[in-house]
């Protein structure tokens, strides 16, 4: 068991929802049926894991935390061939389930699925809560999971008692939601549709494209849902985070080269749930969970999966990795209308950036990462005196000018003589205004103005230089 933040050992996560088999048969196409024109498959080998539910616990307890999973399981052969993968993984709490159980298999050639069987109805039998010892297994969680797959589960009664009681314990509540499944309980702490999954679930839709639009999104569903927070996922863009409190955070995701992406939601908010459990907050969670589930199909995504000893695992690889500008005012506007005017986001980010250091630079990656173009609004020389004082700025405004527009993720950057930057901002008008993760978007100045024409202002996770320069070199 790996310790959690505060050196004490992580608490178990429980991870509740619809457990599935899947299979991946693969092998290689070279010829087609003679009687049709369908490629005819050459079996080579057979892989099978958990799937739904399943797949979010051994994932979580992949990384070394406790899990406890509460589903229904059948006894069949599917079920019984389930119940032998989940063995010695995770703690299994399961009742009683009818109609079969759920068998997804990808048939595949060259990594690629060809064709996808289902079979099974996987519900949860009458009785099914009752027949549980729910109390049991959300005893000591320090998270909980609902890993719904829209099966019937989530929708029980007596689960959906038992997680209003873990809510009103205060136990972080994470809720992956399916389109044919139940409203979460009131009060989880983060709901984390998928952003086709949120255009279904919130009526009218959201406003924009990307992380605009998943804001707008959130901001319909935190109320829908009750919710404290809500965490739209965009696929490689990473997530948005929208807070009751109404906060919002984002949390792009490094570029890597896909290739499966099976099983990255769950890996996403089986993260999420790890990360709560261990003491992390909703934003520092979704940020882990992004750029992990990102590494997570980097290294083959479910495909890779294998069980080694009792932990199912991927095969161990390197870190996963992240992801010339135009000058003045005017020129930045310039970018703006071409971008909004091809349906684009405009995002803009600001500060002094004295002494350029790979925390400045990790925060423009992240902001150039949510949206179609990243404008720069630079503190003037005389600015950064009245904040820093008569012995600043350490290097001149042409030279950090410079450095900026050398950074691929920077289209424009456009320089500021005021304490603050409302007056470009208010010119620009962009879409997301970006901070580093030591701002709170509810003290900046220009908040409610970037909120006035709609926009909204994120924070990305602030990661501080170790330069001695950066010590006193503050964005």
């Amino acid at each position: 068991m790996r310790p959690g933040r505060n050196g004490r050992r992580a608490r178990p996560v429980v991870v509740i929802g619809d457990a599935l088999l899947d299979v991946d048969v693969e092998g290689s196409v070279d010829r087609l049926c003679p009687d049709a024109p369908a490629p005819v498959l050459a079996v080579q080998g057979e892989q099978a894991r958990p799937g739904g539910a399943g797949l979010a616990a051994v994932l979580v307890a992949g990384r070394g935390t406790p899990v406890r999973l509460v589903t229904a399981l059948e006894d069949d052969e599917p079920g019984r061939r389930l119940r032998a993968l989940l063995d010695g993984s995770v703690e299994v709490f399961a009742g009683p389930s009818a109609g079969g159980t759920v068998v997804k298999c990808r048939w595949r050639a060259g990594g690629r699925s060809m064709l996808r069987t289902d079979r099974g109805r996987g519900e949860p039998a009458a009785g099914f809560g009752a027949a549980v010892d729910l109390d049991a297994a959300l005893a000591g969680a320090g998270a909980v999971l609902v890993s719904d797959y829209g099966r019937g589960v989530a929708a029980d009664p007596d689960v959906r008692a038992a997680l209003a009681r873990a809510v009103a314990r205060r136990v972080p509540v994470v809720w992956d939601p399916h389109p044919r499944g139940p409203e979460p309980v009131p009060g989880a702490t983060v709901v984390t549709p998928n952003l086709a999954e949120a255009r279904q679930a919130a009526p009218g839709g959201g406003d924009g494209s990307g992380a605009p639009e998943a804001l707008a999104l959130a901001g319909r569903l935190l109320d829908r849902w009750e919710a404290r927070a809500v965490a739209v996922t965009m696929g490689g863009a990473g997530a948005v985070v929208r807070h009751r409190h109404g906060a919002c955070s984002a949390a792009p995701a490094p570029s890597v080269d896909e290739q499966d992406p099976c099983g990255a939601g769950d890996h996403f908010a089986g993260g999420v749930a790890a990360a709560l459990a261990g003491g992390a907050t909703v934003d520092e969670a979704v940020a882990e969970a992004v750029h992990g589930a990102a590494g997570f199909v980097a290294r083959g995504g479910g495909a890779a999966v294998r069980r080694e000893g009792d932990r199912w695992v991927q095969p161990v690889s390197t870190d996963v990795p992240p992801r010339s500008a135009v000058s003045g005012l005017e020129a930045a506007a310039r970018v703006a209308e071409r971008v909004r005017d091809g349906g684009g986001t405009v995002v803009a980010a600001g500060g002094s950036f004295d002494g350029l250091h790979t925390g400045h630079t990790a925060t423009l990656e992240a902001a150039r990462a949510l949206g179609d173009c990243l404008l720069v609004l630079v503190n003037s020389d005389a600015s950064v005196r009245r904040r820093t004082g008569p012995d600043g700025p350490l290097v001149p405004l042409e030279e950090r000018l410079a450095a900026l527009a050398a950074l691929d993720c920077v289209d424009a950057v456009a320089v500021f003589d005021a304490d603050d930057p409302r007056g470009p901002l208010d010119a620009l008008r962009p879409d997301l205004w970006v901070k580093g993760g030591d701002h709170d978007p509810a003290d900046l100045p220009e908040t409610p103005l970037v909120r006035s024409w709609g926009g909204e202002v994120v924070a990305v996770p602030y990661r501080p230089s170790r330069t001695p320069m950066a010590a006193t070199a503050r964005q």
